[in-house]
């Protein structure tokens, strides 16, 4: 049982991790932390997942680091505040990096940490009285953590702006920005667009999805030059080579749906 999430694994082998302190607006304490981080280190190791849907309960999706337990660490010193900051860094990269496509359906507000988690997904949908802010420079901090994934999503311009002012983002400038894909008038389209994600994930290939994600991490910001060539070269040739590429081509051609769980 966990005190801050709910989570199951369906018999369509869908993930679905719900933040569970709606009393707190789903803000993450050391408990939450440890909770998600063992969660998704967990399912990353099931080689049967075919995604991972993230949502919330209540009405925010998450307010950020919890005030009190921010309070608690003003108070650590610098090497104990190191551990716990590299310890939230280690949470985002699991996210960043999990190996099946992930889904974030964010049904209200999202600050600092519950930004980094959106940011961190592969797609996002977000209610349209959603908001997001980044809002440490408020508090004197800076929002490191998270910053990597973020400013990948909405680039060295929209990072300048919100990274210094903390001007709240509203659900319309997020999408043109980049850091959700859909938004949702009604809670039944945020699950409709969830269903039509996952109704598209479940048609392709597992290990060319992981092979997909890998291949967005490994191009972006490098030059177009031999390296990179050489590189995309090798991970088309390798993935050519497999059962999977094999089944999938041979699938296409005869005009059925593929075998997948046949394939290595």
């Amino acid at each position: 049982m966990s005190d801050t999430l709910q989570y199951a694994i369906g018999d369509d082998h869908i993930a679905r991790i719900t933040l569970d302190r709606p009393t707190a607006c789903n803000a993450f304490d050391d408990v939450m932390i440890a909770e998600l981080t063992a969660c998704l280190a967990g399912l990353s190791q099931n080689s049967d997942l075919r995604a991972l849907i993230l949502s919330a309960t209540g009405r925010h999706f998450c307010a950020g680091l919890d005030y009190q337990w921010l309070l608690r660490a003003s108070s650590h010193d610098q090497h104990r505040n190191f551990e716990e900051a590299l310890t939230l860094s280690r949470l985002m990269q699991l996210l960043d990096r999990f190996p099946v496509p992930t889904i974030a359906r964010v049904q209200g507000p999202a600050f600092g940490m519950g930004l980094g988690l959106i940011a961190c997904c592969d797609l996002v949908v977000a209610h349209q009285d959603a908001y997001f802010q980044l809002s440490e420079v408020r508090l004197g901090l800076v929002p490191a953590v998270t910053a990597p994934y973020i400013q990948s999503k909405i680039g060295v311009s929209g990072a300048r702006r919100y990274f210094l002012t903390a001007e709240p983002i509203d659900c319309r400038r997020a999408h043109a920005l980049g850091l959700i894909h859909e938004v949702a008038e009604t809670e039944a389209e945020l699950e409709q667009w969830v269903t039509r994600w996952l109704d598209a994930i479940v048609q392709n290939g597992p290990r060319a999805m992981l092979a997909a994600k890998r291949l967005v991490a490994a191009i972006e910001h490098r030059p177009i030059d031999d390296a990179l060539l050489s590189d995309i070269a090798h991970r088309i040739a390798h993935l050519r080579a497999r059962a999977e590429a094999q089944e999938g081509v041979a699938a296409h051609v005869a005009g059925r749906p593929p075998r997948w769980h046949e394939a290595d």
